[in-house]
């Protein structure tokens, strides 16, 4: 299915850059083929060095738009969330009825972007596997603290509060929205974590996709018992 929204420009948080990459031919390469290294070789094991090797150019050039390969990083996951919210909002405000509301939200948050029944952004399917097996690697640093001082989570904390008011909306009297919500982003990108590494850790169907269907499950019945 092609969007008409796929090849649109997002926004991304200015501190995270040094030059706008979405700017020019090279910037684009970089952010571009570092999905590709990433996802390939694990966040660890990439470096600039091998990306200016992969698009033909020099580190020096690479360092002209990002100070470090973590601010690169954080940069994609960024890209990943501003699809995300995005595609909610969408997705979601035509429909007047809060549960398929929240169904539609909680599909866009647990489930893997299939362009042939949805309309996914460009990259989105690749800043997905970004966001599965290497997020936590931006969160886990020293920096987080200044990092949040200067927006850097913005994006995803807006995403959480949109899905928190639809919650809210079913059951204004449910304790723990934001901890509701945390707990399946994260919760479904560690078990599709889980499915592709460690599969005795969790379920899974050639037939059903176990993970959007549990966390669904459990949101609801959180909120009709809370």
């Amino acid at each position: 299915m092609q969007s008409f929204f796929q090849n649109i420009k997002l926004p991304i948080n200015e501190k995270l850059f040094l030059k706008d990459p979405q700017s020019s031919e090279i910037g684009n390469k970089i952010l571009n083929e570092s999905i590709e290294l990433i996802n390939e070789m694990g966040f660890e094991k990439f470096t600039f060095k091998k990306l200016a090797t992969k698009i033909s150019t020099t580190e020096a050039s690479i360092y002209r738009y990002f100070e470090s390969k973590h601010k690169l990083l954080l940069y994609l996951i960024n890209w990943y969330w501003s699809c995300i919210a995005t595609r909610m909002l969408f997705e979601t405000s035509n429909i007047e009825d809060p549960i398929l509301c929240l169904k539609k939200a909680i599909h866009i948050l647990t489930a893997l972007p299939n362009p042939q029944a949805e309309q996914v952004l460009a990259n989105e399917i690749f800043l997905k596997e970004i966001v599965i097996n290497e997020a936590w690697k931006a969160f886990l640093t020293k920096e987080i603290d200044s990092e949040n001082k200067d927006g850097v989570f913005s994006v995803y904390k807006s995403v959480v509060n949109n899905v928190v008011q639809m919650i809210q909306t079913i059951n204004p009297n449910y304790l723990y929205p934001n901890m509701l919500v945390t707990t399946v982003i994260e919760g479904s990108n560690q078990q599709r974590f889980f499915g592709q590494h460690l599969p005795k850790l969790t379920n899974s169907s050639s037939e059903v996709d176990f993970v959007e269907q549990f966390y669904q499950d459990m949101i609801f019945k959180a909120i009709q018992h809370g």
